[in-house]
């Protein structure tokens, strides 16, 4: 099979439109047009509905696009493992890393391990919601995340490596009258204005299920997904939030009037997992990262200044 075909069948997927395709691929559109037609004509299905709207994947489009990401990484890995004649370790490793927690606090170590031990190798990080990067995993497009295990999910594979506790960070004025000097009840939770991460977070999932659990609903005010608009709208006084420790710590850093406490009654806690393919087996530059970052982790809920993690 030519791969000039696979990689323009991914391309017009990615971007949902064969015109703007074949401008950025340089190929003119009836030559485009052409590609897909081989390809539908070799394995008799039809893989794109074309409408005014753009460009979809059929079912069997899908199923080809899944696989055609992976080979087409596997020949990328090939040519840098042929390149490097077995005498380094080389190539490029994809990694998903899930934002508002210890994954993003150890992005910078990682990517310092990394340049010391393995300068051959061209690390790409990206942060992301735990679903959108196991699907990531499951289609190719990342070899490696550490993320909130969200439990079995068909095409991947979860290697739990810490468990985190969440906490209430809020401006100290909206906190006073609370009795515990470190900790507060989910029933005094309920009484802050909260801005939160949307519903397909798993911060907001385990916040929203242990509410319910006690029979109460926290008193929403706005869903926020970045940590730098999190920690102002925070210092400006308008709310507060949960977050696990890493990224409570965080906030509390830039701001001293800024308060962190333990949830208690019950207590809330993530667990954050290795993520792989269940399906397609790491290429070595991958598997070294993968060690990394498992190295890290590990290191990191050791550390004796960290609170709140442990070594799942």
């Amino acid at each position: 099979m030519d791969t000039r075909r696979l990689q323009a069948f991914v391309k017009i997927v990615d971007i949902g439109s064969l015109t703007r395709a074949s401008a950025i691929l340089h190929i003119a559109q009836p030559a485009l047009s052409q590609q897909i037609i081989s390809l539908e004509s070799q394995f008799g299905k039809k893989l794109l509905i074309r409408s005014k709207q753009g460009v979809v994947p059929t079912e069997a489009g899908r199923a080809l696009y899944r696989h055609a990401q992976m080979i087409l990484r596997q020949i990328d890995q090939a040519q840098a493992d042929i390149s490097a004649s077995g005498n380094v370790v080389a190539g490029r490793v994809s990694v998903g890393l899930a934002p508002f927690s210890t994954a993003s606090v150890l992005a910078l170590p990682l990517l310092q391990t990394v340049r010391a031990r393995y300068p051959n190798i061209l690390l790409h990080i990206n942060e992301n919601f735990g679903g959108v990067i196991s699907e990531m995993i499951m289609t190719g497009k990342l070899d490696v995340a550490f993320i909130y295990d969200a439990g079995p999910i068909r095409g991947v594979t979860f290697e739990p490596l810490l468990n985190e506790n969440l906490f209430a960070v809020a401006p100290s004025s909206h906190v006073e009258r609370i009795d515990g000097k470190d900790e507060i009840t989910v029933e005094q939770l309920a009484e802050l204005d909260l801005m939160l991460p949307t519903a397909i977070h798993t911060v907001r999932k385990v916040v929203d299920t242990t509410f319910r659990r006690v029979g109460l609903a926290p008193k929403l005010i706005a869903e926020i997904e970045s940590l730098s608009t999190m920690a102002r709208a925070i210092s400006a006084g308008i709310g507060s939030t949960i977050l696990p420790w890493s990224a409570a710590n965080a906030v509390r850093d830039s701001d001293e009037q800024v308060a962190v406490l333990r949830i208690v009654k019950p207590s809330m806690n993530v667990k954050i997992s290795l993520c792989v393919s269940d399906q397609f087996p790491l290429s070595e530059p991958a598997l070294a990262v993968n060690d990394i970052l498992t190295e890290l982790a590990h290191s990191f809920a050791a550390s004796d200044d960290v609170y709140g993690v442990q070594k799942a």
